[in-house]
């Protein structure tokens, strides 16, 4: 029965194939080198952040994107089979635990990912607001966004790709929100390295408050105990920027940075963080993506406001944000945060920090986080000229653990591992949140198309 579906859909796509098979072969001889190899073990790796993120800008890179995009039909024609409709666990219910690891077994992450860690892993909990501000549901069923050779919707999006939930709001609007795989608008969802971009708003509050002198302070000067370190002597400006000069590699060392600072029985972030002194370079000279940077920041940010990650954020971002539900952040075994991913947080609340970075650290007419703080995210001065648009990475930007698509620093992101993503259109306020069980794929050119049809809707 498999082989005659089969036979009948390419029979169907025949033509369609033959049209497009030289626009393949152009695109083949033009293929500049990228990389696309899947990550694995207990550990987010270095890769997830360099590959299937590059926005495609180039006309080599548009052309690719039209001819996968072309390709869709096809694909959706040929039928699926059941082991491909089961890889995430749905025969078993989604189950949770760390029998697949942290995220090596496909069929573990959609229930890990949206609950299944709480119950495996030490955390803090972050409470909701005690008055919700609400979303209004003023949904576009009938939105497109053009992707090939016509218009495509959400849903269609969502059958194609692994998006456990996607939601696209402009201000207190939802325009779109979709879950698949049995999730719910009431399960918190983790966000991977998305929580460094949360540190990024936790440390702008301190800096407004006046609890730190100057964004190019060095740690130790707020925590005494990392005097005479490699991360204790760097700026906390450099920190932000992944530019500590650090002899670390992401791919590399996070197998040993996990078990030591979140995992181990004894786990310790602080012990991890002052331990680690090797130097390769000075200090903000290269951009080198690492877990180090946030969790020396995190240990800055509970020196000087006495209290720890989850309840800071739950005082000065959940509470003024309006939060409707309680968030969940993974610590160590001192029950400190590991705050360069674990926090985990509904679909709409993830939208609500969209929104406080899109209306430029305001909520109403309460200033949550400076502007000048939203201002210096989305900026490059003299100092920051390792993380540019185009010179940290081809494409795209970074700041203050803040990711950019745009060299003018209108369109930020949060990026966490295996599609975790809170998109922020600055000149319309457009959000655009979307999360995953993984990255492979054209998926995040897509979403930026989406994002562009969105911003253009009137609201």
């Amino acid at each position: 029965m498999i082989v005659t579906q089969l036979f009948t859909s390419i029979k169907a796509t025949y033509k369609v194939v033959v049209v497009l098979f030289w626009l393949c072969a152009q695109s083949a001889l033009e293929q500049t080198h990228e990389t696309g190899n899947s990550t694995s073990g207990l550990i987010e790796r270095a890769r997830t952040v360099h590959q299937g993120d590059q926005p495609c800008r180039s006309k080599q890179m548009q052309r690719r994107n039209f001819i996968q995009s072309a390709l869709v039909p096809v694909s959706v024609l040929v039928p699926r089979l059941g082991w491909a409709q089961d890889k995430w666990g749905a025969s078993r219910d989604y189950p949770t635990g760390l029998a697949g690891g942290l995220e090596k077994d496909p069929a573990y992450r959609v229930g890990n990912y949206s609950g299944g860690f709480e119950k495996v892993l030490p955390h803090r909990v972050i409470q909701a607001a005690r008055s919700s501000l609400p979303f209004k549901g003023e949904h576009r069923d009938d939105f497109k966004y053009r992707w090939g050779f016509s218009g495509r919707s959400v849903a269609e999006y969502m059958d194609q790709w692994p998006a456990t939930g996607l939601l696209i709001c402009r201000g207190q609007n939802i325009l779109v929100e979709k879950y698949r795989y049995a999730r719910t608008s009431a399960m918190r969802l983790t966000s991977w390295s998305m929580a460094k971009s949360v540190t990024s708003l936790l440390l702008g509050i301190c800096i407004d408050r006046k609890l730190i002198d100057s964004y190019d302070d060095i740690a130790s000067k707020y925590v005494p105990e990392l005097a005479g370190t490699l991360h204790g002597s760097t700026t906390l400006r450099n920190l932000s920027n992944m530019s500590s000069g650090a002899e670390i590699l992401h791919d590399r060392d996070n197998g040993t940075i996990y078990p030591a600072a979140f995992l181990g029985p004894n786990s310790s972030v602080v012990k991890t963080v002052t331990n680690w002194n090797q130097r390769k370079e000075d200090q903000g000279r290269t951009y080198n993506y690492n877990e180090l940077c946030p969790l020396t920041l995190g240990i800055v940010i509970r020196k000087v406001t006495g209290l720890s990650l989850s309840e800071f954020t739950q005082q000065n971002l959940w509470e003024p944000m309006g939060a409707e539900s309680d968030a969940t952040w993974t610590t160590d075994s001192e029950r400190n945060e590991f705050n360069c991913i674990g926090l985990a947080a509904t679909l709409r609340d993830w939208a609500r920090l969209g929104n406080l970075v899109a209306n430029r650290g305001r909520v109403g007419e309460q200033q949550v986080v400076s502007d000048a703080w939203i201002a210096e995210c989305t900026s490059w001065g003299p100092l920051d000229k390792q993380v540019r648009h185009g010179v940290a990475m081809p494409g795209r930007g970074y700041k203050a653990h803040m990711w950019h698509w745009k060299a003018d620093g209108s369109r930020p992101f949060f990026n966490g591992h295996h599609g975790q993503r809170v998109f922020i259109d600055m000149p319309t306020k457009t959000v655009l949140v979307h999360t995953a069980v993984d990255h492979q794929g054209n998926w995040q050119a897509e979403l930026n198309e989406m994002l562009d049809a969105a911003s253009k809707l009137e609201v």
